[in-house]
């Protein structure tokens, strides 16, 4: 049970440790505040997704427009024009009456008349500002309102970027008194009649409880924001979209409106002229672009009113939120959908690459909580998106992140020639991280350049570094191709293992393809070379099969990661067989990699320095299967040769040239290879540099020329034939000129 857990948490180890880190981050960023502004704009995006909605016919909206003011050559209607309006009003029945009118003097004449409209009018609400801010924004209310008790609050709340998303329920002065808000005043008056008269609520009777709707007053911490001005009874006010009926302040004088448009209905009168400047941003003001649309205060009021009755009927929900604690748990969830996504997908396009899953999901998780803040909203729940959002893609990117240190980490032990897949291995396997020393069955391959040494004797430090950069660069490219391991370059030599770090069940067979493919690429860096002014190259491949040990090897200050066993030391042997162009492989890598895949083109034995028994090694013509890769069947031209070609020779042991000279003559010739008779025999995988009598003049030449002996000739004893491993240019150029003269093909 343990090992399965311990299992499965390091398996998921990304999201355990990216959750937390990311949600702390988020519930900081939110506690210091940079996320409130972000919150609020988010508020008002879900306000603008809202559907449209009938406008609500309980309110009548009466506006003193710029054309009013106008009409009546002043500013401010007299006391006799107010209480001809409010005559006019009466006689229609309203329930109640708003006055979003300052008349906390007489205006003009007709004070005996307004007066006498005003006591008695008991449904009529004049205003008053209850939070003196400062002396030029005060609002004070009529005498005789105020005396009558009639009297409501004006006070509005702004936020930070000076929009209003809040109202008040009610408002308490410096010195403690309390008055209702102008909308609640006027919803009251309105919900009298159906018999919803203001109670405090069963759970908390401090909760004022109208109807079905109980109104829990606005904190601090509550929804988007961060210890924010909490004072009074505030609500978020739940806009509508649709505008209320309003009609005119002429409209009504004149006579021109229905005369049942006001009966039952709340009626608010009040400015809707730009010139007296009482407008207000909202949610459905976009503050980015050109002039931000506003709205007149009288229409503020009215959205308070309206979101009022209609809760108390149960029309419409108010704006509620969660608790912080379950705010908190809907960010980690969020988080942990993002980690569980990118971490789940982490490896389908690459190490800390994005794949089309990754990117997929995530946008899809994102669409899901704009879709579910969204519909809650509707059903009056206010929940962040924001911070989810961010925890959403911030986990994204943290799991990205990780996995690039990770890949990096990696990289820089096993240097940059680990394919993605390789990494994403290693980094999902701990034992294989520790890089402790382990048993691992391996394919080893071993590749090598004829006679670079001769090579490198003859050019400049300078090209000979340029020729292995074009070499190798074609040759890492091919093996990160077939997800091998480059462990290490020792000169003109590649040690590449496939199934060390990782293993997989075609690694022998990876190995073959990747071979077969080395050598058909030879072509493409003998062309460079060609263009770059430098010799052609040939290259031997040797590969062999076996349980090595894998890990580290050194000590603490200096430490390699290596393969350490006898099938390295067989696959260097197999490789030191090799002539140029040739693949051989042992019987171990043969089985391994699928005898009906690989093509073998010929057998031999050969018996390797420690080995008591000889061993079959095989040369590989191409691999089958899904690779589909051959190597080219050459048509070699061979000519026999008029007049045999004396020659001298010593015999190559191990890396040392001997002293002792022997003749001999090529009867036949060809580019690559030559028919010797030998004065002493000669076995196969035998090396020798060779020494030859130029025809034109007789004397003894030599060059960089070297040969191996690949087969004994059945024609006499004695005979071998040769194949050319280093062949200098000037003495190709008398090979050519050999072979033209003895055009006789066998």
């Amino acid at each position: 049970m343990l090992p399965k857990l311990k299992k499965f948490f390091w398996t998921w180890r990304g999201v355990w440790v990216t959750v937390p880190t990311v949600t702390g981050f988020v519930l900081l960023l939110r506690w210091l505040g940079f996320l409130q502004l972000f919150e609020l704009a988010a508020f008002d995006q879900l306000i603008r997704l809202c559907p449209p909605e009938s406008l609500d016919s309980r309110l009548v909206i009466i506006g003193i427009t710029e054309t009013d003011i106008k009409q009546l050559g002043k500013a401010t209607l007299s006391d006799a024009e107010l209480a001809q309006l409010l005559t006019k009003i009466k006689q229609q029945q309203p329930r109640a009456i708003g006055l979003d009118i300052v008349r906390d003097q007489p205006e003009g004449t007709g004070q005996e008349q307004l007066s006498q409209v005003f006591q008695t009018t008991p449904n009529l609400l004049g205003i008053k500002k209850v939070i003196a801010n400062d002396s030029n924004s005060s609002v004070t209310a009529s005498p005789i309102l105020e005396e009558l008790g009639q009297i409501a609050g004006a006070d509005v709340i702004l936020d930070a970027d000076g929009k209003l998303r809040r109202g008040f329920i009610s408002i308490t002065s410096e010195t403690g008194d309390t008055l209702p808000s102008l909308g609640l005043g006027l919803a009251q008056l309105y919900l009298e009649p159906a018999g919803i008269l203001p109670e405090g609520s069963p759970q908390n009777p401090e909760h004022l409880q109208l109807g079905q709707a109980v109104f829990i007053p606005w904190e601090a911490h509550d929804g988007g924001y961060i210890r924010t001005d909490a004072g009074g009874y505030q609500m978020m006010i739940n806009y509508r979209h649709s505008p209320f009926k309003t009609i005119s302040l002429s409209a009504v004088l004149a006579n021109q409106v229905p005369a049942d448009l006001m009966r039952d209905r709340i009626v608010l009168i009040g400015y809707t002229a730009p010139s007296k400047k009482d407008e207000f941003l909202t949610p459905y003001s976009s503050i980015l672009i050109g002039n931000p649309q506003t709205t007149y205060g009288i229409f503020i009021h009215a959205q308070i009113a309206s979101q009022i009755i209609s809760a108390a009927f149960g029309e419409r929900p108010l704006i509620k939120t969660w608790t912080e604690p379950i705010e908190w748990l809907w960010i980690v969830l969020w988080s942990f959908i993002g980690a569980t996504i990118r971490w789940r997908w982490r490896y389908a396009g690459g190490v800390a690459k994005f794949s089309f899953p990754s990117i997929s999901f995530t946008l899809l998780a994102g669409g899901s909580l704009l879709g579910i803040c969204s519909l809650t909203f509707l059903q009056g729940w206010w929940i962040p998106l924001v911070p989810p959002a961010i925890a959403l893609v911030g986990s994204v990117i943290a799991i990205t992140s990780y996995l690039a240190y990770q890949a990096a980490d990696i990289r820089s032990f096993f240097s940059r020639y680990l394919t993605d897949e390789v990494v994403a291995n290693l980094l999902e396997t701990p034992d294989t991280l520790s890089l402790e020393m382990q048993r691992q069955n391996v394919t080893i391959l071993m590749s090598d350049l004829r006679g670079f040494s001769n090579i490198s004797e003859r050019l400049p430090p300078e090209q000979v570094a340029s020729l292995l950069n074009i070499y190798f660069t074609v040759m890492t490219d091919i093996i990160t191709q077939y997800k091998g391991t480059i462990n290490d370059f020792i000169g003109d030599a590649i040690l590449v293992f496939f199934g060390a770090p990782t293993q997989q069940q075609d690694d022998a067979e990876r190995a073959v393809a990747c071979a077969v493919a080395m050598q058909l690429a030879m072509s493409t860096v003998n062309d460079q070379l060609k263009q770059s002014g430098l010799p052609k190259i040939k290259m031997g491949i040797g590969i062999n099969t076996g349980e090595v040990v894998v890990g580290n090897i050194g000590s603490q200050k200096r430490a390699k990661w290596t393969v350490i066993g006898s099938p390295i030391n067989l696959a260097s042997r197999i490789e030191s067989y090799t002539v140029g162009d040739q693949i051989l492989i042992s019987e171990e890598t043969w089985k391994e990699a699928g005898t009906e895949h690989v093509k073998i083109i010929h057998e031999k034995l050969v018996q390797p320095k420690g080995f008591h028994q000889p061993i079959p090694i095989y040369e590989v013509g191409g691999m089958g299967g899904k690779y589909n890769l051959y190597l080219p069947e050459a048509d070699e031209l061979i000519v026999s040769l008029k007049e045999e070609i004396l020659i001298e020779f010593t015999v190559i042991s191990g890396k040392d040239i001997g002293e002792q000279r022997f003749q001999g003559r090529i009867f036949q010739l060809s580019l690559n290879g030559a028919a010797l008779r030998s004065e002493i025999p000669l076995e196969p995988l035998t090396s020798i540099q060779i020494y030859f009598f130029n025809p034109s003049n007789s004397e003894k030449t030599r060059g960089d020329f070297y040969a191996r002996v690949s087969e004994s000739l059945k024609t006499e004893t004695n005979n071998v034939w040769l194949q050319f491993t280093v062949i200098a240019p000037e003495i190709e150029d008398l090979l050519k000129n050999w072979i033209t003269a003895n055009q006789i093909r066998v």
